[in-house]
């Protein structure tokens, strides 16, 4: 199927869609609101949101966002205030008024999901419902972003955090990040590594570093991913990046080490190419090692 063709299909598909759902009146669900700032009162829910948070969620631009949250306001259905330990930072809570028309968003909801479904027998039903899961799944696959970031960066360190801490249930050792061969920050920093963060809707889901020695291989440390953000496919777009980011550089060895209990890593290492080696390091917490040739990029080829 060419590119043409598969933009066409998608737009038919957002075509039919958004004619379906409703969001092509100003009253999205017979309410006296279009579809976003219905979604906004949905989305605040009843624990509240800071307005950096909806923005990324609903990936607004700030301006459209303060419009709706003042419309939201004026009505009385949204409260707006700064945070008491930084006043820079807002939270949007819902009013009782607030709660009650979200309440009834959820309603018509429902009732609008049961009529997509309706006319449909079981099989079809199954079928399409089966067909949406994997459709929002592709489509929060595309959301997330990639991006290089110094280690150092609270995002960073959370998810490095998250790992370590995930890393010490797994294993049957437990794990201690005094033990193993942690690569240095500077290892990890241009020119020598790189290390990439991935976000989704503006909170950090995952990261992989990149070490490119001169004179040795390069080598991905620390790759992880958050348990929301699995299944995604963002451990193979890790790997496609970070072989591509190796192979510009002018490395033509790509090496990694894992545990043998991460089994779902090691599948993915042996799906994407690379080859098991003897140990090539003195990791204590690996069990199998893996290497991967390196073809030149495009532009370096005769």
């Amino acid at each position: 199927m060419t590119e043409e063709t598969q933009i066409g299909r998608v737009r038919s598909f957002n075509r039919t869609v958004t004619e379906r759902v409703g969001v092509l009146h100003d009253r999205f669900l017979g309410l006296d609101r279009p579809v976003g700032a219905a979604r906004m009162l949905w989305e605040i829910g009843e624990q509240g949101r800071d307005v950096r948070e909806l923005r990324e969620r609903l990936g607004l631009d700030s301006g459209y966002v303060s419009r709706l949250l003042r419309s939201l306001t004026r009505e009385g259905l949204v409260t707006v205030e700064p945070q008491d330990r930084d006043r820079r930072v807002r939270t949007v809570r819902l009013t009782q008024a607030g709660r009650t028309e979200r309440a009834v968003l959820d309603a018509r909801s429902d009732e609008l999901a049961g009529a997509l479904l309706e006319p449909l027998n079981g099989s079809q039903r199954a079928r399409l419902v089966t067909a949406m899961a994997e459709v929002e799944r592709l489509l929060t696959a595309a959301t997330v972003t990639l991006e290089v970031v110094d280690p150092a960066h609270p995002d960073a360190e959370h998810c490095l955090r998250s790992y370590f801490a995930e890393l010490h249930e797994r294993l049957d050792t437990g794990f201690d990040p005094d033990l193993s061969l942690l690569p240095d920050a500077g290892e990890l920093r241009p020119p020598h590594g790189v290390f990439l963060l991935a976000r989704l809707h503006g909170i950090p889901v995952g990261c992989a570093g990149l070490k490119l020695p001169a004179a040795a291989p390069a080598e991905i440390k620390r790759m992880w991913v958050a348990p929301q953000a699995r299944r995604l496919g963002l451990g193979r777009r890790f790997l496609t990046e970070l072989e591509a980011r190796a192979a510009r550089h002018g490395s033509r060895l790509l090496r990694l080490d894992t545990n043998q209990s991460l089994s779902a890593a090691i599948a993915l290492y042996h799906s994407c190419g690379f080859d098991e080696v003897p140990a090539f390091n003195d990791e204590p917490y690996a069990h199998h090692w893996f290497e991967k040739h390196l073809a030149p990029p495009p532009s370096e080829r005769a």
